[in-house]
């Protein structure tokens, strides 16, 4: 039986198996146990530093984890990230494999007298590489436990937690969290940076759902953040991206009922018919009921170019049916494939996450369990939202970007990939949480993939040639998508939101200790 095949089974298709739903920088990560054990508001600091270099071997012996150094056999692994395109191009000093909320702490105070860079990795999905630095990075996989709250319809995650080990935990407990999708993403940047994902229309976004959040500030305090309590960091951290106010230490989310019934639907066109797709599509956006979410795709690439529209429908076979029949009739062609299908909680993420058939542990890297299947992969991507349907200008414009794309970069995977907001997304004011992008109709991700290595040039060519192609007729980007060659780059993450997100950084880290080529300022830009 056909099944649901999206973003995941095109990145695999064209090798970069999961470069989705996520994955900013992973300054922001969490413990993991449901009432962690008391720690010191701030680990007391040891004496100023001596001159000279960073006293490495201080670290290590005050860590109940472990210092990687880049003579140490285990370095190699240790500071892989799970994009193939960034292997060389930065070596850190060391990697703390932190154990305990107490390591970070012990971490971010060593940076700070040392004069050290410091970075997190947890899933080490940041698409501008920015999960590592010259310095320390501070390795939170460790930290990964999850723990539900059946009185407060609650759950702890650790910062550790990859997205598909809190599917499944959860969904053995029958609840969700609405997230993205891509079984390796670190929950933490994840959510710091907003978090889309399949139920987002019904139940908000990632973001949306946090209640509280403990993180380590650059003073080395921890403090918990919530909407009474030091509620502007709380704000912040609800998408104003990772790496920029301090280390989350645990968060707390609401989550949500499995539902009775759930479906799912593929249609695949002809190429031919590319603009009347989309545009039908972007139509039906508008009419959903917030238990539907829908993507289309459009790429190129091996086997050939494809257009489809995929979804996820809280409810039943019958019931979507009804509500794919006025796309169907407006898309004016009948699909060469159609697939309409229930499907149970878990083994519709589990599609999701491209890992149908495996178990949780197997849906890891080699690197991350024993019995790991999944590979890493090569792949750059940008972002931009629509506000408004496309009109035949930007309709032509879209479908040329792609018809074009094995022109400028032959042999690549490239794809537009659209996805819909609208419902519970939306109906949160643009001010009520950092994550501005509360008026699109859909977001859209530029990608292309490639074998491994280095990024090339033809793939960045053609990234900035469907950009151009699309600005005319979009706004703005998704901070989750970071992207390193963005220009203005802070207004097009955080817009109107931008002055109140330097104002908390200027407060909680005055010295900018958490820094990285894209993180919030402490002023605001000219």
């Amino acid at each position: 039986m056909e099944r649901l095949l999206d973003r995941r089974q095109f990145l695999r298709r064209t090798g970069a198996l999961c470069a989705s739903v996520s994955a900013s920088a992973l300054l922001g990560v969490t413990a993991g146990c449901s009432r962690p054990a008391p720690t010191p508001a701030t680990v007391p600091p040891t004496s100023a530093a001596p001159p000279g270099p960073p006293n490495w071997s201080d670290l290590a012996q005050r860590l109940t984890g472990s210092l990687v150094l880049p003579q140490d056999s285990a370095f190699a692994t240790a500071k892989l990230l799970y994009n193939e395109r960034f292997d060389g191009v930065v070596t850190p000093a060391a990697v703390a494999q932190c154990a305990s909320v107490s390591d970070v702490q012990r971490c971010v105070d060593f940076a700070r007298r040392s004069g050290v860079s410091i970075a997190a990795l947890s899933g080490g999905h940041s698409y501008g590489g920015y999960s590592l630095c010259e310095g320390l990075v501070v390795d939170v996989g460790a930290l990964s436990s999850i723990s539900l709250h059946r009185h407060t319809s609650g759950a702890t995650v650790g910062a550790g937690s990859l997205l598909i080990d809190v599917y499944d935990t959860l969904g053995n407990e029958g609840v969700l969290l609405p997230a993205g999708s891509c079984p390796t993403v670190g929950i933490a940047g994840l959510t710091l940076g907003g978090g889309i994902g399949v139920f987002d229309r019904l139940y908000g976004l990632t973001c949306d759902n946090l209640r509280s959040l403990q993180i380590v500030t650059a003073d080395g305090s921890t403090m918990t953040a919530d909407p009474s309590e030091h509620a502007d960091l709380f704000w912040a951290c609800q998408g104003g991206g990772g790496g920029n106010f301090g280390i989350v230490t645990s968060f707390d989310f609401a989550v949500h009922p499995i539902p009775a019934n759930l479906s799912l639907f593929t249609l695949d066109w002809p190429w031919s018919a590319a603009a009347e797709v989309l545009g039908a599509w972007q139509g039906w956006l508008p009419t959903l009921p917030d238990e539907l979410w829908s993507n289309c795709e459009l790429s190129s690439g091996p086997p050939g170019d494809l257009v489809r529209v995929s979804g996820v429908f809280v409810g039943n076979p019958g019931t979507l049916d009804s509500l794919l029949a006025p796309f169907l009739s407006a898309a004016g062609s009948q699909p060469s494939g159609h697939f309409v299908g229930s499907e149970s909680y878990l083994a519709a993420m589990f599609v999701e996450a491209g890992c149908a058939g495996k178990t949780a542990s197997q849906c890891h890297l080699p690197t991350q369990t024993a019995d790991g299947t999944l590979p890493r992969a090569a792949y750059a991507a940008k972002s931009t939202y629509v506000i408004d349907a496309f009109g035949s200008p930007a309709l032509a414009a879209t479908v040329e970007a792609v018809a074009s794309a094995q022109q400028v970069a032959p042999g690549f995977g490239l794809a537009l990939l659209f996805d819909a907001y609208g419902g519970a997304i939306n109906r949160v004011p643009t001010s009520s949480t950092a994550f501005v992008h509360r008026d699109a109709l859909a977001g859209i991700q530029m990608i292309a993939s490639w074998g491994s290595g280095a990024e090339p040039a033809d793939a960045s060519a053609w990234l900035d040639q469907a950009a151009s192609a699309l600005a005319p007729y979009t706004t703005g980007a998704y901070q989750n998508y970071i992207d390193p060659t963005l220009a203005d780059w802070q207004r097009a993450y955080y817009g109107a939101n931008l002055p109140r997100l330097v104002e908390v950084k200027r407060a909680v880290d005055p010295d900018d200790l958490f820094h990285f080529a894209q993180s919030i300022p402490t002023t605001l830009p000219a």
